[in-house]
């Protein structure tokens, strides 16, 4: 890691669809000291956000330009078609890019999907912005291909949408400026891969080792207690040692007068 410095927060950006709660949650759990802050940012402005230092790292739509980031692709999201619900599209299971064929399909200035050949009847003007686009679908004046997270974060009650096979995915990324791989980089990077929070790698992993070996050395302390040392030790033993050997130079002991009354020989009358 080149950073050495702790930063008094962490600064996470997030694209349209993402959902950072689980990891976020974990980062509360595991550093509560150092408190995160969640920056929505547009999926063409990420990048920029991040080479510029506004945040230490954020989740991307790939592909992204990697010139001076580093990124760790997380998950492929499903590529699905926005409908009215009473869309002829609704009563199926998925469809095809080539049933879109007729259908004027719009294709927002933000778009996240790279299209080879985008596909359906072009729209007049294309909207600014998915929510946009979002809005002229529920108007029935044609229909909208998106990842499956951004379908659920535009969700309407008079919408539904369709998987779609044969067009491009979706996938999102860790994200983050790689002169800047700081120690709390590396601590979100070890929570989003799953490290548990006795891993070996990490910073934050450094109080558990030291509880660790703080226990082990209590427990060796208390096992030389009962002994009372080397001193105490040597003596008791030594007291007790030395009555056995009398008996046996004297022969004082039980066990050796009883063959000795038995060895005597006895007359017969």
């Amino acid at each position: 890691m080149t950073g050495s410095e702790v930063s008094p927060s962490f600064r996470l950006a997030y694209v349209p669809g993402v959902t950072p709660a689980k990891w976020v949650r974990i980062w509360n759990e595991r550093l509560p000291d150092v408190p995160l802050t969640l920056l929505p940012v547009a999926a063409a402005e990420a990048p920029d956000l991040l080479r510029a230092g506004g945040a230490d790292a954020g989740f991307v739509r790939l592909p992204i330009d990697r010139t001076d980031l580093s990124a760790i692709p997380l998950y492929t999201e499903t590529t699905v078609v926005v409908v009215p619900k009473d869309h002829v599209v609704a009563a199926v299971d998925e469809v095809s890019t080539e049933d879109l064929a007729d259908e004027v399909v719009f294709h927002p200035l933000d778009e996240t999907l790279g299209w080879e050949e985008r596909p359906g009847k072009p729209a007049y003007e294309r909207p600014a912005t998915t929510e946009d686009a979002v809005e002229l679908v529920a108007a029935g004046v044609g229909v909208l291909v998106v990842p499956q997270s951004l379908a659920r974060l535009h969700h309407r009650k008079d919408l539904t949408y369709r998987p779609v096979t044969g067009a491009p995915e979706s996938r999102v990324a860790l994200s983050w400026p790689e002169a800047e791989t700081t120690d709390l980089v590396d601590d979100f990077i070890g929570i989003v891969r799953g490290r548990t929070v006795n891993s070996s790698r990490g910073r934050a992993q450094t109080p558990a080792k030291e509880q660790a070996r703080a226990t082990e050395q209590a427990k060796a302390k208390a096992q030389r207690k009962p002994g009372g040392g080397r001193g105490g030790g040597a003596s008791t033993g030594k007291s007790a040692a030395k009555p056995s050997g009398k008996g046996r130079a004297g022969g004082g002991g039980t066990a050796r007068a009883k063959p000795t009354k038995r060895g005597k020989p006895k007359r017969r009358s």
